[in-house]
């Protein structure tokens, strides 16, 4: 089983508006993720800020919201609202590999999107702070196969990531 935890509960402080409520390609930014989120898992938590009153603590308490309502023998698939190239095919390619944890490979790095296997649920409820699930993707390397998908680099944190991606 997959359970899909999408991460829309930050409040966009750098780009000073709702990232979620930006519409690309005819729909908001947190529409997208989650209908993406609906086609490949067999389950979908939306950690808003109504789900996760620890919010402002950073994305480590969206991600334990998120792990908690999941269940024990899930495997997470986490993913974020501000990633809008991010396609239902690539999120197939990683559910479908095989590995206790699959990172999607961009700008040089493992990061989100990524599945992480049940055995990892204690290491994300563990997380703090402004620390996201990457730290736990970089500390089991030896288990981590890496699925390339330059186009998740695009993410809107500012005014000129949104104007870059409206202008295509």
């Amino acid at each position: 089983m997959v359970v899909a935890i999408l991460l829309a509960a930050g409040s966009s402080k750098r780009l000073g508006a709702s990232k979620q409520e930006i519409v690309f390609e005819g729909e908001t930014l947190l529409a997208r993720a989650e209908r993406m989120a609906r086609a490949v898992a067999d389950d979908v938590i939306v950690v808003t800020p109504q789900l996760n009153p620890d919010a402002a603590e950073g994305i480590a308490s969206s991600i334990r919201v998120g792990v908690r309502m999941a269940g024990d023998n899930a495997r997470i698939l986490i993913m974020l609202c501000d990633q809008p190239l991010i396609t239902i095919e690539h999120l197939l390619d990683l559910i479908a590999t095989a590995s206790p944890i699959v990172a999607t490979g961009y700008s040089g790095i493992g990061g989100v999107p990524a599945v992480f296997a049940p055995e990892f649920a204690s290491e994300l409820l563990a997380l703090r702070g402004d620390r996201g699930a990457r730290a736990i993707i970089e500390a089991h390397r030896d288990v981590v196969r890496v699925v390339p998908f330059e186009d998740a680099a695009v993410d809107i944190d500012s005014e000129d990531d949104l104007r870059k991606l409206m202008k295509g």
